[in-house]
């Protein structure tokens, strides 16, 4: 397949820094999107995309369109666009739940291709103006398709240079995976919170939380916006995933009314166990929501000047991962930090040092 021209529905966080990331690998490369008129202004003065389009239904004259909308939204336009495809061409999603995909893609008739995929990258913050041409350097990239052809091969070749590492996974078994690590974490963290959101005697328990407690609830904060459409698309999978933790919690409680300590303590060295065979630097399905993604130049003592600054101003960093580095050029480092108050103050001291003495 040969992809000359691309359309993008949605030029938000993702599909925003697929478009920066495949432009900067080709200037020449055709880029049109559909989003909100302010949106593609700026996209277009950026020179990000090629054309504004003013219809959704004009992005069928591409060869590859790539849906970044929110999953209900993608969903409609797949539903849409799907069936219209010509042989030549190819439809992707970038959404985080893909058996309903794979689900309305099944009673669909098309001459074209649809494959899925589901980018492990993110940030704090949504939106075009946080897209970045190097989100995706080293990021997980899942790849659902029932139907693995030359078509799946040459789109992934294409999307190779964003810096995606791409994985083939069935799409139900995607979502199981993410309901288990990804969609009950996030309701077990609303939950926590809310939990401890007590009062006793004129005591705010949540005040005393400590620095653990704040890291296992640190989700508690996403936008509910997006999650609306995550739990209603994966529904079974969540609720499947709730009712197993439930019995794990009934099952706690009865072992401590029983003063069962050594089951209690065999629960401690197997979860130790298996928290420490997490790799450390893998992006995986929950983001941190706490971060800042920083371009550096590739010149001897870049990150030290940086970090130095930080502690100059009382900033701590909890942990900073390397993003490739294209050298010769440079690279991104994502900084992690404890609130999303400390990621605003770091923000402000590097955007005034980087404007000053970093500029090209």
């Amino acid at each position: 397949m040969k992809i000359s021209s691309v359309g993008i529905a949605g030029l938000g966080l993702i599909g925003g820094s697929i478009a920066k990331a495949l432009k900067s690998f080709n200037p020449h490369l055709s880029i049109s999107a559909f989003d909100y008129p302010e949106v593609l202004d700026k996209a277009f003065s950026q020179k990000v995309i090629d054309k504004s389009l003013k219809q959704n239904s004009e992005i069928l004259d591409n060869d590859l369109i790539i849906l970044a909308l929110p999953i209900n939204s993608s969903l409609k336009l797949f539903e849409k666009f799907f069936p219209k495809l010509n042989s030549n061409q190819c439809i992707i999603d970038v959404c985080s739940v893909k058996s309903t995909f794979a689900e309305l893609g099944k009673s669909l008739t098309s001459s074209g291709k649809y494959v899925g995929l589901h980018p492990m990258a993110g940030k704090e913050k949504g939106g075009f103006e946080n897209s970045d041409n190097l989100l995706f350097e080293n990021a997980v990239c899942f790849v659902c398709d029932s139907q693995v052809n030359d078509t799946t091969y040459s789109v992934l070749e294409f999307l190779r240079p964003t810096g995606l590492q791409f994985t083939f996974i069935d799409a139900y078994l995607h979502d199981r995976i993410a309901a288990e690590v990804s969609h009950l974490p996030q309701l077990l963290s609303v939950n926590l919170v809310n939990s401890a959101a007590k009062t006793d005697n004129g005591f705010n328990y949540i005040t005393y939380a400590g620095s653990g407690f704040k890291d296992m609830t640190r989700i508690a904060s996403s936008d509910f916006t997006i999650w609306r459409e995550i739990i209603e698309n994966n529904k079974s999978n969540i609720l499947s995933s709730l009712k197993d933790f439930q019995s794990k919690i009934d099952l706690l409680i009865n072992q401590i009314k029983n003063d069962d300590f050594e089951f209690l303590k065999n629960q401690f060295d197997t979860a130790k166990k298996n928290r420490e065979e997490i790799p450390f630097n893998h992006k995986g399905f929950i983001q941190p929501l706490f971060d800042l993604t920083v371009f550096l130049k590739d010149e001897p003592g870049s990150l030290s000047k940086l970090t130095t600054l930080l502690y100059q101003h009382n900033i701590n960093i909890k942990d900073i991962e390397l993003l490739k580095i294209r050298e010769g050029s440079g690279g991104n480092f994502r900084l992690y930090f404890e609130s999303a108050e400390v990621v605003q103050q770091a923000k402000a001291v590097l955007e005034k040092y980087l404007a000053t003495n970093y500029t090209n």
